[in-house]
């Protein structure tokens, strides 16, 4: 790990302020993620701000009915609040279904959506990747791509967003609140939050340099059965191959969102407004124009097949 220097912010906009001063400087709260990429020298911050004393640490109702869940709420707090349980409950699923229980005590909202690619080739540091170093090369196209994206990438990368909590909050419309160096401050809906990688697969979201996330707000509960479902390799503490998350109503409307096969949290409204179709429309609406490799190309049906169970599941649970 490379030296840095570091300081305590007691307000967000000084926080912003800070990190916009100073080329190279990262926020840190929980650091489940960035201490990891720093002491493989995939991150190399020069200044941290530490955030932790901000007090975005509630989870409070909203004028609208929904919830506003502060950016440094804690995962374990977030999926055990009895708000979220009841009224959002594919939430709690997917955040369970992620990490440990010691990572999800020190890992936060915010710091959630911001976790980096699990991409082996982003992690080797002896390969080329664009992520790491923009213009390099993607060691990934023409290698070993089982669990890299199918759609949404790009010439420039395949590597896909791995986390279970943003596809849940995709789901539900979720809308990320920041505040920027200015002190100005807006409202990004989690749908435009992450950016597909394009030509430029090292700018991963709609955040400008010094933006600092305050909080995400949901909107009022959608009612009907909540279901997270994560496909993985093995049973507990691994990214999902695929993952689904889905609210399906008793007529059989709803929607769901996709993990583990773009660099976003897949969802379409053609998808949706297929639900009553059944999982092979669904999954056509999603996939349209995939382009999965000869190692991932499994995906493909593994998306319709979860979707399958998760729809039969939600029938089961209707009728009981």
């Amino acid at each position: 790990m490379k030296a840095f220097t570091y300081e305590r912010a007691d307000t967000p906009a000084a926080a912003a302020q800070a990190v916009a001063a100073r080329p190279g400087a990262k926020f840190i709260a929980g650091g489940t993620n960035l201490l990891d990429l720093m002491k493989l020298q995939i991150e190399e911050p020069v200044h941290l701000v530490d955030v932790n004393r901000l007090k975005l640490d509630r989870i409070e109702p909203t004028d609208t009915g929904g919830l506003r869940i502060g950016a440094l709420v804690r995962n374990t707090d977030l999926a055990a609040d009895a708000r979220v349980r009841r009224d959002y409950g594919v939430l709690t699923r997917a955040i369970v279904a992620g990490a440990s229980g010691q990572l999800r005590n020190k890992a936060t909202t915010a710091g959630n959506l911001l976790q980096r690619t699990r991409c082996p080739y982003f992690y080797d540091t002896n390969q080329p990747c664009n992520k790491r170093k923009p213009g390099s090369g993607c060691a990934a196209i023409g290698g070993y791509s089982r669990q890299l994206g199918i759609i949404g990438t790009s010439d420039a990368c395949i590597a896909t967003y791995p986390g279970d909590m943003a596809v849940a909050m995709r789901l539900l419309d979720a809308s990320v609140e920041t505040v920027q160096p200015s002190g100005t401050t807006r409202s990004i809906p989690i749908a435009d939050f992450h950016r597909l990688w394009g030509d430029t697969p090292h700018i991963e979201t709609a955040l400008q340099p010094g933006e600092l996330i305050t909080a995400v707000a949901l909107p009022k509960p959608l009612g009907g059965t909540h279901i997270y479902h994560k496909v993985r390799d093995r049973a507990s503490y691994a990214y999902a191959l695929v993952s689904v998350a889905a609210v399906i109503q008793p007529d059989g409307t709803g929607r769901a969102a996709i993990g583990g096969i773009a660099p976003k949290p897949w969802r379409t409204p053609e998808a949706d407004a297929a639900m009553p179709q059944g999982a092979k429309a669904v999954a056509s609406r999603l996939l349209a124009g995939a382009r999965p490799t000869a190692d991932n190309a499994f995906k493909v049906p593994l998306v319709e097949r979860t979707l399958a169970g998760v729809m039969a599941q939600a029938k089961s649970r209707s009728a009981a």
